[in-house]
């Protein structure tokens, strides 16, 4: 019975080791909703991603509103979280409230690239997303038979900007003559998850001629391609490949790749060679682009698309940054 007795105990002790030392990833969500079906949701597919191929347990928060954000991520921490992802640029205070206090805890800070961090433990995104909007921009205008074009933001602040910028460039680049309607949902966090009034953004540009609108807009975007597709025009998704949504009516999505950041950023901390600092992230280093399964980009769109890029990448072409205007 002793020897039975000794077998279970030591049998539990490791089980309670492997689990009380294993890497977890903690997730703290933007305004969006963790399933949003874009950003958020992305981040809460790579987290499972982390938790299956590297065996990392996994806590997550969603905030009901943005003050309660560093409270949710001081408990991430302290349910003893490896690596937390906090999404948006509306985590910015919180991270850099926290994460001084828990220096064994590393941090990415997605769409945030301006805390201090005197713990070194903040590897910072920030990403090039008007130079992939460009190309989606160039896809809208070359698919386009009515010349007019689209474009729903979430909520009006400068990032927003980046991708309608970069977005009207490429039609630009493509048609100069091109008409580009561009509406923002609001200008408060309920502008992230609010698809009815994204539907009615898009049928007012839908009855202003446009027969392709992207949006960048979380939540909310839901509704813009749900109007498109119902309307029997265009779409074009943002964050990760949207196109699998609505079969035949999604043109392309523009790809913000923080899959790759946070994956790769997982596998770093397990290593013991995490990247603190700021990065930013655009075509050069493969974190923007744009999606063409189950879409409706023809060769001759990816040839003109690939062309251009390669210039913005060796510098030949600029694509102007509307968030800094």
């Amino acid at each position: 019975m002793n020897k039975i007795f000794s077998i279970f105990f030591i049998c539990f002790a490791l089980v309670f080791s492997s689990s009380a030392f294993a890497n977890k990833i903690g997730v703290v969500y933007d305004s969006g909703g963790k399933f949003d079906k874009s950003f958020n949701e992305l981040a809460f597919r790579t987290a499972e991603r982390v938790k299956n191929e590297l065996g990392w347990g996994m806590v997550e928060f969603e905030a009901s509103n943005n003050t309660q954000i560093e409270q949710g991520m001081r408990k991430i921490a302290d349910r003893g979280a490896s690596l937390i992802v906090a999404m948006g640029f509306a985590q910015a205070d919180a991270v850099a409230a926290v994460a001084p206090d828990y220096p064994d805890t590393n941090f990415v800070a997605v769409d945030v690239c301006w805390v201090d961090d005197p713990a070194g433990n903040i590897y910072q995104a920030c990403y090039k997303e008007h130079e992939g909007s460009f190309l989606v921009g160039m896809i809208a205008a070359m698919a386009s038979s009515s010349g007019t074009i689209g474009f729903v933001g979430g909520m009006d602040i400068p990032l927003i900007r980046k991708f309608q910028g970069g977005y009207e460039q490429g039609a630009l680049y493509v048609n100069p003559n091109i008409e580009i309607l561009a509406n923002m949902t609001g200008t408060t966090p309920e502008a992230w998850n609010n698809p009815t009034k994204g539907a009615e953004l898009t049928k007012a540009q839908i009855d202003g001629g446009a027969d392709v609108v992207y949006q960048a807009a979380g939540g909310t975007g839901i509704g813009v391609l749900q109007a498109a597709a119902d309307a029997g025009i265009m779409g074009i998704g943002v964050d990760t490949n949207q196109n699998w949504m609505h079969p035949g009516s999604m043109l392309t999505s523009m790809l913000k790749r923080l899959d790759l950041t946070i994956f790769e950023q997982a596998e770093k901390t397990a290593a013991g060679t995490f990247e603190p600092g700021i990065h930013i992230l655009g075509l050069a280093e493969g974190m923007v682009g744009y999606a063409t399964e189950d879409g409706m980009v023809t060769p001759a769109m990816e040839s003109a698309v690939e062309a251009a890029a390669a210039e913005i990448v060796s510098g030949s072409m600029q694509v102007a940054d509307w968030s800094q205007e």
